[in-house]
Parts: structure tokens; sequence; C-alpha cells
């Protein structure tokens, strides 16, 4: 499956930092849901996004991770999903909030 999708064997430090960063986001929703209510639900699909989508931006840009083209697309179209799907979620929660 690795070969297929090219991606990074696991040798590497980019699934536990990828797995920490889905870990944080978890962290921040669970400190939403306690200061604001809104947490574990849209709020914390937002912060994990969010969270996992810049690590692997980051890891793509700065991780020199020496992958074949069809590993950095596919990749590269994981981290426009995350935060793609993230931006609408921020959209749908934002005019909610304003009404009140």
């Amino acid at each position: 499956m690795v070969d297929a999708l090219g991606v990074p064997r696991a040798t590497s430090a980019f699934y536990p930092s990828i797995l920490g960063a889905i870990l944080f986001g978890i962290g921040i929703a669970l400190l939403v849901q306690r200061n604001i209510g809104c947490g574990l639900g849209l709020c914390g699909a937002i912060s994990i996004n969010l969270c996992g989508g810049i690590v692997l931006g980051l890891w793509l840009l700065l991780g020199d991770l020496e992958l074949p083209l069809r590993g950095l697309v596919f990749l590269w179209a994981l981290v426009v999903v995350l935060v793609g799907i993230s931006t609408i979620e921020i959209l749908a929660i934002r005019p909610r909030q304003d009404t009140g």
C-alpha cells in the first residue's frame, strides 16, 4: 500500500508527528468545548482538520521526504481537502455565531 500510494515508510518521524498534530487538535477541541461549548462538534472537527492539514503541509514543504510524484500529489490533495473542509466549516459556523 505504501508503494502504491507513494507515501513515506513508517521508519521516519512523519507518522508520529501527524498523529501528534491530530492529538493536539483533539486537545484544542476539548479546550474549546470546556470554554465555549462547541468543541466536540463542528468546532472540534475544524481544529482537528486544521492541525492535521497544517502539519502535513509543513512536512511536505520542509520535511525533505523524497517522495515520488504520485505521493506528492496524493498528500497535497489531502492537505487541500483537510484545509478546504475546515474553511467550509468555518464559513458555515460563522453566520450562526453572528446571529446569536
